[in-house]
């Protein structure tokens, strides 16, 4: 077991595994298991099926949730931008899961520590350990670190950037002063919820809500547009 790996992982994510065999096969390549045989070695290729569902699944609930006024294409359109190849594999970056997994020195040697694919099946990978591991609410504690801010800063909206519509759409009258007001929040930190309002040249013209400025916002310039 990589300790670093173990001591980053509590650092970051406070999370503990209490199977460290599960978080080692979650970080082993099949090309490691080839070329080291006799150590019996499990790859991560059964834990990637597991994480790949166990993650639709909590993107799928926070989409459905979080945009309620999304229809189910856009929804679709969305959840496949986020759980794609190459944003997971961004994801594994980020949490730096390439430095420590395990691979063949044929696959070291032509760059699969880089490779896309690789990096997304590894990131399924350790959701899948952590869910077998700890359960479900552990799995989603952490996508909701790594995943969900994303999400809700917008890096996946451009099946609903209201916003950008609704400038385009006011601007072609001329030069129009577009003003977001946040008018209340309430709840808790961890499930805080904001509402905001729009205005055209001081004149109030939609309003909504969100569970992040951002999000309230993106409500706002959507009523906006409903109403135009």
């Amino acid at each position: 077991m990589d300790h670093q790996l173990t001591r980053e992982l509590n650092e970051r994510f406070g999370i503990l595994f209490h199977d460290g065999d599960l978080l080692e096969q979650a970080f082993t390549h099949s090309s490691y298991v080839n070329e080291h045989r006799q150590l019996k070695l499990a790859d991560n290729e059964r834990l990637e099926f597991l994480g790949d569902a166990i993650l639709e699944l909590l993107v799928s609930d926070y989409l459905y949730r979080e945009f309620p006024q999304l229809p189910e294409g856009k929804l679709t359109k969305m959840r496949a931008a986020i759980v794609r190849e190459d944003s997971l594999s961004k994801f594994a970056k980020e949490c730096h899961f390439d430095q420590y997994v395990k691979l063949g020195k044929g696959e070291e040697n032509s760059g699969g520590r880089e490779r896309p694919a690789l990096l997304c099946d590894l990131f399924e990978a350790f959701l899948g350990s952590l869910y077998l591991d700890q359960g479900l609410a552990a799995a989603k504690a952490f996508i909701e670190t790594v995943v969900f801010p994303k999400i809700a800063a917008g890096a996946f909206s451009h099946e609903m950037d209201h916003k950008t519509r609704l400038q385009e759409l006011l601007q072609r009258r001329g030069d129009v002063q577009i003003e977001y007001r946040l008018v209340k929040e309430e709840g808790p930190a961890h499930d805080r919820i904001f509402w905001t309002e729009v205005y055209a040249d001081g004149e109030r013209i939609g309003e909504g809500q969100g569970r992040s400025k951002k999000l309230a916002e993106q409500s706002a310039a959507e009523a906006a547009l409903a109403k135009l």
